[in-house]
């Protein structure tokens, strides 16, 4: 993965260079603090992925489409504070790819890195109950495959969803996958939000019916 980190913010910037340093995969090619060093970064430095904010000072979300007609293979993460449910749309029209909140857990930003450039789209939870509360329609969106059969269950939510399907609770997997309490339970609200549904049970028919988990776990009592 080929990064240009985007952002006004000297501190952002550090920071995401901190958290994407962990990925052996990603090479951090360039950082930019305004529109124009971003489109010269993106000529110079052929980047796969651009992490953006394009709400802080000197930038816009117009820069999007631009750096998307000087490389149509592009993928773009848009990573902002809590922006209204029509400004995401907004950016999700202009070409965003998937787009995560700068308070979102570490691990979903790892994530979403991760997932977009395998060519999938990532929204963390807290971006789609925005989309929800306003009553949008993500099918009547006019960005390309973008459906809700399109959000991504990543591959730590799919885990959590098997050991919540095996009965664990929130404390049992935090301590199985060394994580925080805190961070399991917004992984499971994040999963409710993308599966639409409203509960655990909501969570192991989907694990059942993806093949996730075997449905003979739930048929047969364990003999003694």
């Amino acid at each position: 993965m080929r990064l240009v980190l985007a952002d006004s913010n000297d501190l952002i910037r550090i920071g995401l260079r901190t958290i994407l340093s962990k990925d052996p995969n990603a090479i951090i090619v360039g950082e930019a603090i305004n529109e124009q060093e971003l489109l010269n970064q993106v000529i110079s430095f052929d980047p796969s992925l651009v992490l953006i904010d394009y709400t802080s000072f000197g930038f816009s979300i117009d820069v999007v489409p631009k750096i998307l007609q000087l490389n149509k293979s592009l993928k773009v993460i848009a990573i902002t504070p809590e922006q209204s449910a029509q400004v995401l749309v907004d950016a999700l029209r202009s070409g965003v790819t998937s787009y995560i909140k700068k308070d979102c857990d570490l691990a979903e930003i790892q994530d979403a890195v991760s997932e977009t450039n395998k060519g999938n789209k990532f929204f963390c939870g807290q971006i789609l109950e925005t989309i929800q509360r306003a009553n949008i329609d993500v099918d009547d969106l006019d960005v390309g495959s973008f459906t809700c059969g399109s959000v991504l269950i990543s591959d730590r939510e799919n885990e959590i969803i098997v050991l919540i399907a095996e009965g664990l609770t929130n404390e049992h997997i935090a301590e199985q996958l060394f994580l925080s309490k805190h961070t399991v339970n917004t992984h499971r609200k994040n999963i409710m939000a993308k599966l639409g549904v409203k509960n655990t049970a909501g969570i192991v028919l989907y694990a059942v019916k993806t093949n996730l988990v075997s449905p003979n776990k739930f048929l047969f009592a364990p003999t003694s």
